[in-house]
């Protein structure tokens, strides 16, 4: 598939200017590139808030050589070795400071390839500054802590309404010039599920809009999910009901439906089971951005509720 067919990369901002940002985020990073001056950056957040493409623009209007190496699929030592070293240690076309992007970094062995990565950062201070994405930055280990800064993607609820206000035009911008017919409040529906998951708005307006249209008729499918069905299976204790409600919502996102049943946890259960429904919960989607099978870890934390949990009648 190329590249510029996927919407995220098509309209990837190139400047700081054109992220979607709170205002002390966005000034934070100006800063850095009209200093001309990048530090070696942490930057944890949670999925597709704009991390990488925060680095990538900086990077860009600096006119920076850069690679980026994904820490989930070219993690292991000899690649991150190999890869860094080549790059590294080569003087930049450009005759400035050359750049590692290196993204999921928290999916790299903190055994072996994160102390691995706090040598290299050490080596090669002089000629190469390093950015590290993660969503997890409790699980990089303290040595790389102390030679980055870290920076936080949090949103509060003040900037939302900003935030997302911004990027509705952005999307609705996108979906004119990719010819897409589309209604304002259906496009802010998909947005409000998603946010601050830039990315995963703008995966799903992309394959809404493929048949040329985005209105009123996808509603349905961006409704919230339903778990009367669920909570019955559960308090049934109806294991192979409950597998097929698995199997069936699969697709689900796994946030929204830990978020539904933390919210209306006291309409099904007995008072003293809800600290353990919320204990599972939050160790469930935990796991659940590590899995590979989510079908899986859905079943595993339903049937922990089923067996742990007392439900009101």
């Amino acid at each position: 598939m190329r590249e510029d067919f996927l919407w995220i990369e098509k309209y990837r901002p190139h400047k700081i200017s054109d992220c979607i940002l709170p205002s002390e985020l966005k000034a934070m990073f100006q800063k850095f590139v009209d200093d001309k001056n990048v530090p070696n950056l942490m930057l944890a957040g949670t999925a597709g808030v704009g991390k990488t493409s925060v680095a990538r623009a900086m990077l860009d209007e600096l006119e920076a050589d850069s690679i980026i190496i994904n820490g989930s699929m070219n993690g292991n030592i000899d690649t991150l070795r190999n890869d860094i070293r080549n790059f590294a240690g080569t003087v930049s076309f450009t005759q400035g400071r050359k750049y590692v992007i290196l993204d999921e970094a928290d999916y790299l062995n903190p055994n072996s390839t994160q102390p691995a990565l706090r040598n290299f950062m050490e080596e090669f201070s002089n000629n190469c500054g390093f950015i590290l994405t993660c969503n997890f930055k409790n699980r990089i280990i303290d040595p790389l802590h102390s030679r980055c800064s870290v920076i936080d993607f949090k949103i509060n609820n003040k900037d939302k309404v900003k935030l997302a206000s911004q990027f509705l035009e952005r999307a609705c911008n996108i979906l004119e010039k990719e010819g897409i017919e589309y209604e304002k409040k259906v496009v802010a529906e998909v947005l409000m599920k998603h946010m601050p998951d830039w990315r995963r708005v703008l995966n799903e307006l992309q394959r809404y809009g493929a048949s040329g249209k985005i209105d009123t008729g996808i509603l349905a499918d961006i409704s919230d999910v339903e778990i009367t069905d669920l909570v019955k299976t559960l308090r049934e204790k109806n294991f192979a009901a409950m597998r097929k409600w698995v199997g069936t919502n699969s697709e689900q996102d796994v946030n929204v439906l830990f978020r539904k049943l933390y919210d209306t946890a006291h309409n099904f259960l007995k008072q003293d089971s809800i600290p353990r429904l919320v204990l599972v919960l939050a160790d469930y989607q935990y796991k659940s951005a590590f899995v590979v099978d989510q079908e899986i870890n859905l079943a595993a934390c339903f049937t922990e509720i089923m067996v742990d949990c007392e439900f009101a009648k």
